[in-house]
């Protein structure tokens, strides 16, 4: 049994221990199980899956499968964490798997689906941050024991629940891929998230180019009472990012104003003038 839970990992290795286990591990025909009827996650990731599918062909299931006696069929038993390892068992031919017999309730296989979610490695930061959500809301979870289950420092799971105070607008871009998890961390606390958010996917800006335009918008904000035109901001970011330098354009309501290069020694100074001559 001490084997069993140490592959299962920290989270599912405790919740184990507060139901009644069958002492050995069972196999059963991949054809005895049914799908968990409260798995959290409906949509398996087809490129994870055949990855896993091809380290089962090469190494075997190591780890076994979490189960418990179907309601629906008595011949039958439903998963309660696992049903990726069973997809990609099918997929690798697999006749029999290795399971863990549990008398888990309903409430219980919820809570053993939301914790092996929120330990895979390929979930998008939303998934995570609303998994460890649900532990907190429905299982009364405190951050700290959310923490301990996971194994993930307190700063990680508070940052990630951030994320859910974004805009639902934002949200969808997280969800569709459109922005990253390194994007999502900027946008948590900003007023104008939204916007910035629109920015970053017109624009196809990196993480880090995204964080100069946030940095960019501020001192722009700072500097005068009446906000600079978005889309000015937007150019200025745009010529920073060729040619490496500061960018600053004032430009007034007459369409007339200047443009200031930044340059912090001789050989910025020297790009400058040899991007004009180039072109001019």
């Amino acid at each position: 049994m001490d084997k069993i839970k140490k592959g299962l990992g920290r989270g599912l290795s405790s919740l184990i221990g507060e139901v009644k286990v069958e002492p050995k591990k069972n196999q059963l025909s991949v054809s005895d199980l049914v799908p968990n009827k409260y798995q959290p996650r409906k949509i398996f990731d087809e490129t994870s899956l055949e990855e896993l599918t091809n380290s089962i062909k090469e190494r075997g299931m190591i780890q076994p499968i979490i189960v418990r006696n179907s309601s629906n069929d008595k011949s039958k038993f439903e998963i309660i964490a696992g049903e990726r390892r069973w997809l990609a068992a099918q997929k690798a031919g697999l006749h029999y798997v290795p399971v863990v017999i549990t008398e888990a309730d309903d409430l219980k296989s919820l809570e053993f689906a939301i914790v092996e979610n929120v330990q895979r490695h390929d979930l998008n930061p939303l998934e995570e941050a609303q998994g460890y959500k649900r532990l907190i809301d429905e299982f009364s979870y405190d951050q700290e024991k959310v923490s301990k289950f996971i194994g993930k420092s307190r700063s990680h799971i508070t940052n990630s629940l951030r994320l859910l105070t974004l805009p639902i607008d934002v949200i969808k871009l997280i969800e569709t891929q459109k922005l990253t998890a390194g994007h999502a961390k900027i946008l948590v606390g900003l007023e104008n998230a939204s916007f910035v958010a629109a920015k970053i996917v017109d624009k196809r800006l990196s993480v880090r180019q995204a964080e100069t335009f946030v940095k960019i918008f501020k001192n722009k904000k700072q500097k005068s009472r009446n906000d600079k035109d978005t889309n000015i901001i937007a150019l200025e970011l745009s010529i920073s990012n060729k040619i490496g330098l500061n960018v600053d354009i004032k430009n007034n309501k007459r369409n007339k104003g200047k443009i200031s290069f930044e340059y912090k020694d001789l050989d910025q100074l020297n790009k400058i003038i040899n991007i004009i001559k180039s072109n001019y």
